[in-house]
């Protein structure tokens, strides 16, 4: 005679001795349904069932059967061979939006990470416990009242193109991605053009959150008491407004570490999948399009629906091309020559403003690559030099808005590049 084995868990073992008493009445009912956590019919019907199954009346009757929700094998085939012939590097997320998309197959992202996993496309992490306490610091309530910025070094056309920097922005309050855009470098020059871009689009952010690289601020020690010491950028965002705060560790800002480790995912796939391999391609598809589908995918609502970025001022407007230059301070000569960058620049004698010697005027670098100088406000009037011009003891005490009756000679460096001849009396351009 054989025996069948019943598999039981715990808590069917319990209900099978509560209801084997009830039936030998040692219970009655109402103690029973008290017991099990269940309703007086549903002990009634389970009292039955072991009467006439004995233990196999409180296992589930699915137990052991396929369910009921089970993926058709033609499907899943059909699924896995997308899986591995074109989304093989892709984690679940992704791999399902476009399986969504592209093929027209619409599947739960726990279903296709559990193929993933078992054909061994996708090795899902083991959670580490931090001992570092951390505390968590909410979402700030509008709009706008703090963007998170920085830049990530990563090929991210893979080897269709060389490496590249992507400078982003991303909303505290909502996570949404303001800004996205591939550049060379971190530079002064790429993130005044980034930042340029935002205001004109969005207006000026109450505050910045961003990192301690050298582009943002000053990292020896000197700078700690001395406050006059800061960047191009500080003094930009100064000159605007805005608030700047230096992050002490890259978890202090995790939103926008953790979107680069999104994009670095997700991103390099897209390009991919578009065929887009240059930077200027790159921007375009970002601005156009990537930059609203990844906010409608994971950005969240506000606590409050506001906007805090502040408008542009028509000072602002008139300044914006002067604030987001690399600007320098030079002094004036006393030949009145100005030497900035291995290069010599000879003020005319006619300027807007009275230029003496030893005057400190400031030097702007602007995003065109225009060059220009100014002095109490008012932009002066120049020439560069071919050279660097010999010392001659010049007469005008000062470069003002009219002519000087003086004449330089003939070796100064204004008539260098010309001569004289007095017995053709013609001019000789000399090379």
């Amino acid at each position: 005679m054989t025996e069948n084995l019943i598999a039981m868990t715990n808590k069917e073992l319990i209900r099978y001795e509560i209801v084997s008493g009830l039936i030998e009445k040692k219970i009655n009912g109402t103690e029973a349904a008290k017991q099990l956590g269940l309703s007086i019919r549903q002990v009634k019907r389970m009292k039955a069932r072991v009467s006439q199954q004995g233990a196999k009346g409180v296992i589930h009757k699915l137990r052991g059967a396929p369910s009921n929700r089970k993926i058709d094998e033609k499907l899943k085939t059909n699924t896995l061979k997308y899986l591995q012939n074109h989304y093989s590097d892709f984690k679940p997320t992704l791999a399902r939006e476009k399986l969504s998309e592209l093929q027209g197959i619409n599947l739960g992202i726990t279903t296709v990470r559990n193929i993933m996993i078992q054909e061994k496309l996708f090795a899902p992490k083991s959670r580490k416990k931090n001992k570092e306490y951390r505390s968590w610091r909410p979402r700030k309530e509008c709009f706008g009242e703090m963007q998170q910025f920085d830049g990530c070094y990563f090929p991210w056309f893979e080897n269709r193109a060389p490496e590249c920097c992507l400078l982003a922005s991303i909303d505290d309050a909502t996570g949404q991605p303001t800004g996205l855009e591939f550049r060379e470098n971190e530079s002064v020059k790429n993130v005044f053009g980034f930042w340029k871009g935002y205001i004109n689009e969005h207006g000026k952010p109450l505050s910045i959150y961003l990192d301690k690289y050298s582009t943002y601020k000053i990292n020896h020690k000197s700078a700690l008491d001395n406050s006059e010491l800061i960047t191009q950028f500080q003094r930009a965002a100064r000159d605007l407004g805005i608030q700047l705060i230096t992050a002490h560790s890259p978890q202090a800002k995790g939103r926008i570490e953790r979107l680069f480790e999104t994009l670095q995912d997700r991103l390099v796939k897209e390009l991919r999948l578009r065929g887009v391999s240059d930077v200027a391609m790159a921007n375009k598809f970002l601005k156009e399009f990537y930059r609203n589908d990844f906010g409608q995918r994971f950005a969240v609502v506000p606590a409050k629906k506001h906007n805090l970025h502040k408008p542009l001022t028509e000072i602002d407007r008139k300044n914006l091309d002067k604030i987001f230059s690399a600007q320098s301070k030079r002094k004036v000569g006393n030949d009145f020559t100005i030497r900035f960058k291995d290069n010599w620049y000879q003020l005319n004698e006619i300027q807007p403003v009275t230029v003496c010697r030893k005057d400190v005027v400031l030097i702007e670098e602007r995003l065109d690559g225009g060059l220009h100088i100014s002095l109490r406000g008012r932009y002066l009037n120049f020439q560069k030099l071919p050279e660097r011009p010999q010392k001659v003891r010049m007469k005008i005490p000062a470069l003002t808005t009219t002519k000087s009756p003086w004449k330089p000679p003939l070796d100064h460096p204004w008539r260098k590049q010309f001569s004289f001849d007095v017995g053709q009396k013609q001019l000789i351009i000399n090379s």
